[in-house]
């Protein structure tokens, strides 16, 4: 039996380094306290479940990919299963990484399965539930798996049939005897049960020797209780990088795109005349800072509506995607001169009126007015990064907004420092109004994202790939006909020449509706990922055609001395035709044999960014390349349900519970090993089995992964002359 001592080695890592999650909670309870025997009753599943993960429903195919939430009970002759497990209002989706229907629970989660007792014997049930929860937000996927327990249900004989009452005109019957009702037992019905929950009745022999890192600390009813060494070096999650510089730069260029619209260009030299000729240059400052924190404070208050939740809400139900579609186009149409989007004229001179009064105070809502006069040209760009800020980072917004409003307030306070820089700027014009056009445009095509999640979670199938590539060719080869002056708006004035900007503009223009060309055929286009629709929509990928016509099968190691053809080949496969190892310690061996450092993936069938990752990172030549030729690669499927024989079954010394399946050992080895329980996980080890660099997680900068191979075959190389220099 395990000591306390080796309890407290397994269990430090964990506790000290608070790594392994949990985000669903699970309880269990009867639906009601008492039942007859021949009734049935409910066993009620609740989960808890935390902000910003889901788990998958059971309801859609099993085959799809994502693990379905199941519960196994061990088969008694006390109770039989009446039907099976059914989830209680699952939300639904189209997922256009499984290209299925799929259902899954937020928040919390309710089960049930009916049981009929058959027997007064009925002392309670035994068994497991098994699932996935997944996050939004981090990219990860979890698998779980725990026990069930339940007792407590008072059972009662089966109910009697009440006699006919006896007629008050008929004598008496003289009192019989009671006779013992006979009950003709039912034929018993045994439910086919999944094979990952087989009731065990022979004693398991534990292995002869212990494996790589593993070490057995004793048996429980013959069973081998195994304690893994930890390999791992450092706490390094990998956690997934949120770009806010990036969001920070864009929002500043788009505060510099508002100031040369036709609502705020010609307020600048006139705000400034305002304080320059006052002698107020202080107040310019003040008057710049108020504009900043006007909108910091704007985006503060839109911020929790920004939350984790947002951006699980907005990948999964078409009817915020199809209003965003809606208001886009409506934006558009704006800048394109067909209306004008203008806050009540009330507000406005409230405000205005507020800006007459004296000191700082009226300066504040001088700017506030400046802030509400440009809203029919900056709303649409507000409201543009705002949209794009709703992906689960609350602090995105308010960086937006500061952003976006430091370049709407620069030049008000430069030139109010600087006036004689203000005989510089371009005077007001019909140029102003093409900036707008070009804007609407813009976000006529942006558009087309968001209709596009609403057609797939709805499988309208109006916006396959090639349809929005068709759009986006359209509307950027009018967009540089129209930067050439061939077509002209309400608002333009007549172009007889056009100057060197405006021609550079078009040429981008029509450079970028060649790149979009070969989209049509099946170039993969990633410059444009997540723009638009998934190549799976597309009906003519010629790219996917190439790809088939190659051999079709990856070259394993067989032909090398000390590798073996890789176990388990025959159900599980890398993606690119890449070849490699589904079992660890004979991927190990593998490794020593040829002299190269191991690259671990811990994946699941049912995890998205693992997928991600494999189109969008691995599928790069320079990945693909090094991935092939420096390392032995070893995908380990943390959720197959691929039941292995008795003798390689053993109980891990980390939750003492049964491991019995491919998915459940490599989850037992993912978090003894590596104190880490979430997908994509990426490990580099060298041949004593010591993690060479800071594992990583969801990478999908393509630069940042291929520097990770670089440094951990860099290290793996140093290792190897260190070696071999003590050896001589």
């Amino acid at each position: 039996m395990r000591t306390s001592i080796a309890w407290a080695l397994v269990l430090f890592p964990a506790l000290a380094f608070g790594q392994l999650k949990e985000p669903a909670t699970w309880s269990y309870e009867y639906s009601k306290t008492e039942v007859a025997v021949g009734q049935t009753v409910d066993i009620v599943f609740h989960v808890a479940i935390e902000d910003t993960w889901y788990i998958y429903g059971n309801d859609f195919d099993p085959d799809l990919g994502p693990m379905l939430t199941e519960v196994f009970l061990e088969p008694d002759g006390s109770y039989e299963l009446v039907g099976g497990l059914k989830g209680k209002d699952p939300k639904r989706k189209y997922d256009e990484i499984w290209e299925g229907d799929i259902s899954y629970f937020t928040k919390k989660a309710e089960f049930r399965q009916t049981i009929k007792i058959v027997s007064k014997d009925f002392d309670g049930v035994v068994g497991e539930y098994t699932g996935q929860v997944c996050s939004e937000e981090s990219g990860q996927c979890i698998p779980f798996a725990g026990d069930i327990n339940l007792q407590g249900l008072t059972v009662k004989a089966a109910a009697q049939p009440t006699p006919n009452p006896t007629p008050a005109t008929q004598p008496t019957p003289e009192p019989q005897p009671e006779a013992t009702p006979v009950v003709t037992p039912e034929p018993e019905v045994t439910e086919p049960q999944p094979e990952d929950t087989v009731a065990r009745t022979e004693p398991i022999t534990a292995p002869a020797e212990a494996t790589i890192g593993r070490k057995v600390i004793g048996t429980e009813d013959g069973v081998p209780v195994v304690e893994m060494e930890s390999f791992l070096t450092s706490v390094d999650q990998g956690k997934e990088r949120v770009d806010y510089w990036g969001f920070m730069i864009a929002a500043f260029l788009a505060g510099l795109t508002a100031l040369l619209t036709p609502c705020v260009f010609p307020m600048i030299p006139l705000t400034v005349s305002f304080f320059t000729n006052k002698g107020k240059k202080g107040y310019a400052l003040f008057y710049g800072f108020s504009i900043i924190l006007i909108y910091a404070i704007f985006g503060a208050i839109v911020a929790p509506f920004m939350g984790p939740g947002t951006a699980n809400h907005l990948s999964t139900e078409w009817i915020p995607n199809l209003i965003f579609f809606a208001v886009f186009v409506i934006f558009a149409l704006s800048f394109f001169g067909l209306f004008e989007i203008n806050l009540p004229t009330g507000l406005v001179n409230k405000m205005d009126q507020q800006g007459d009064r004296k000191g700082l105070v009226g300066v504040f809502f001088m700017a506030f007015t400046l802030v509400l006069v440009s809203f029919s040209c900056t709303g649409p760009i507000v409201g543009t990064i705002l949209i794009e800020s709703a992906g689960g980072q609350r602090l995105k917004p308010i960086l937006g907004m500061l952003a976006f409003s430091s370049a709407f307030a620069i030049p008000f306070t430069l030139f109010a420092f600087f006036p004689n820089m203000l005989k510089s700027l371009p005077k007001s014009g019909g140029w102003l109004n093409s900036v707008k056009v070009v804007l609407g445009f813009l976000e006529l095509a942006l558009a087309f994202k968001f209709f596009s999640i609403a057609d797939l979670a709805y499988g309208w199938g109006l916006l396959d790939r090639e349809i929005n590539l068709a759009i986006w060719i359209t509307i950027f080869t009018l967009l540089g006909f129209y930067l050439l002056g061939k077509l002209r708006l309400p608002g333009d004035s007549k172009l007889e020449t056009i100057s060197v900007f405006r021609l550079v503009l078009a040429i981008i223009c029509f450079t970028f509706v060649t790149y979009l060309m070969p989209g049509m055929f099946g170039a993969p286009l990633k410059a444009m990922a997540g723009l638009l629709p998934p190549t799976t929509t597309h009906d003519f990928d010629l790219t996917t055609l190439i790809r088939q016509g190659g051999n079709g099968e990856a070259s394993f190691y067989a032909d090398q001395e000390g590798c073996e053809a890789p176990l388990y080949s025959d159900i599980l496969e890398l993606p690119h035709l890449l070849s490699g190892y589904f079992d660890y310690e004979q991927a190990m061996e593998c490794a020593r044999a040829q002299g190269k450092p191991l690259f671990i993936d811990f994946t699941g069938h049912g995890c998205v960014n693992c997928r991600r990752m494999e189109d969008n990172v691995w599928a790069e030549p320079q990945v693909l390349r090094r991935l092939q030729e420096d390392f032995v690669i070893v995908a380990l499927y943390v959720d197959d349900k691929t039941r292995l024989e008795e003798s390689e079954w053993y109980i891990s010394a980390y939750d003492n519970k049964l491991k019995r399946t491919i998915g459940l050992q490599n989850m037992d080895l993912e978090i003894q090993r590596s104190n880490n329980n979430a997908q994509p996980y990426y490990l580099i080890l060298d041949h004593n089995e010591k993690v060479l660099v800071d594992p990583i997680g969801y990478t999908p900068d393509v630069d940042d992964f291929v520097k990770y191979l670089e440094k951990g075959m860099a290290a793996f190389e140093d290792g190897q002359k260190v070696s071999t220099a003590q050896g001589q």
